[in-house]
């Protein structure tokens, strides 16, 4: 017990020699994630750069379909030519070299649309745009490619297209589409948000969906109201009918709900309406009597 004590003592003398003659630093001591602000600041007051991160929706707002980007194949092409005025067509803002959100967002995409009875290239489109200048058609080949295969749908490969494009070209799809990012030169990544955006068959915003997981059905719906409900089923209008976008959350609400509540305050209100309305006939009638009486 004594030998222990002595060198518990001793690893204790050892630590302070070594705090005191700054061989074992402060920071050694207690490290901590320094992207993570203390609680006490905001999260843009201690990075600053989150500030020009976000997205601003922009509804009914057209996107510049004469731009110019060059193609997964390496052909220039623009992007009025994924809007045949017939299909609606997915966006996805991204950049191929992306190491953690950018891929996530395309997995979860991919997985929605796995599910989905409505096939690419047939009721919509998809459209990857990388808001990385530097990056080409061979990085844009290769994404396009594992998700072709993820998505185990080889005939729809005509409906996926990887773009990228020159700094000009990206600030001017991404200012319409309000997607506001950010290059962190320390870590060489960019920040940005996560989501993706539905555009009518005639390029015009039509839904912004958000995160990095999509419901079936919030895309389905979305899909079918940017094609001005050409595609889908009678099933679908009525669940068009029983549900709501809204562009707060990004995703699509049960207004049913929302109308049983009513009707069951409003039923709870007439309700009282009545009961109050015959008591008060009823202690009238009993008033009444007594001097009809007299």
């Amino acid at each position: 017990m004594a030998m222990m004590a002595g060198s518990r003592l001793g690893r204790a003398a050892l630590v302070s020699t070594m705090l005191m003659a700054g061989v074992v630093s402060p920071a050694a001591q207690m490290s901590a994630p320094l992207s993570v602000p203390p609680p006490t600041r905001a999260g843009t007051a201690a990075i600053p750069m989150l500030k020009d991160v976000g997205v601003d929706q922009k509804p009914d707002s057209p996107v510049p379909l004469d731009t110019p980007f060059v193609d997964e194949a390496g052909k220039d092409v623009t992007l009025a030519q994924y809007f045949s005025g017939t299909r609606p067509v997915v966006l996805i803002l991204a950049y191929y070299e992306c190491p953690m959100l950018c891929t996530q967002v395309l997995n979860g995409l991919v997985s929605s649309l796995g599910i989905l009875s409505f096939d690419v290239g047939r009721e919509f489109d998809v459209v990857a745009v990388s808001f990385n200048p530097s990056e080409g058609p061979g990085l844009a080949s290769q994404k396009k490619a594992a998700f072709l295969e993820r998505y185990k749908r080889p005939q729809t490969a005509q409906g996926w297209h990887f773009l990228t494009g020159t700094q000009a070209s990206i600030d001017a799809l991404t200012k319409a589409i309000g997607f506001r990012y950010a290059y962190d030169e320390r870590i060489g990544q960019y920040a940005h948000g996560a989501g993706i955006e539905l555009l009518t068959p005639q390029g015009v915003l039509a839904k912004y969906f958000y995160g990095i997981e999509f419901s079936t059905r919030d895309i389905r719906l979305g899909l079918i109201e940017a094609s001005s409900e050409r595609i889908g089923t009678p099933i679908d209008d009525v669940l068009l009918l029983c549900y709501h976008y809204d562009p707060a959350t990004g995703a699509y609400g049960a207004v049913v709900l929302r109308m049983v509540r009513v009707g069951g305050i409003a039923t709870m209100l007439a309700v009282a309406v009545f009961l109050t309305v015959s008591l008060r006939r009823e202690r009238a009638a009993g008033r009444a009597a007594p001097a009809s009486r007299t």
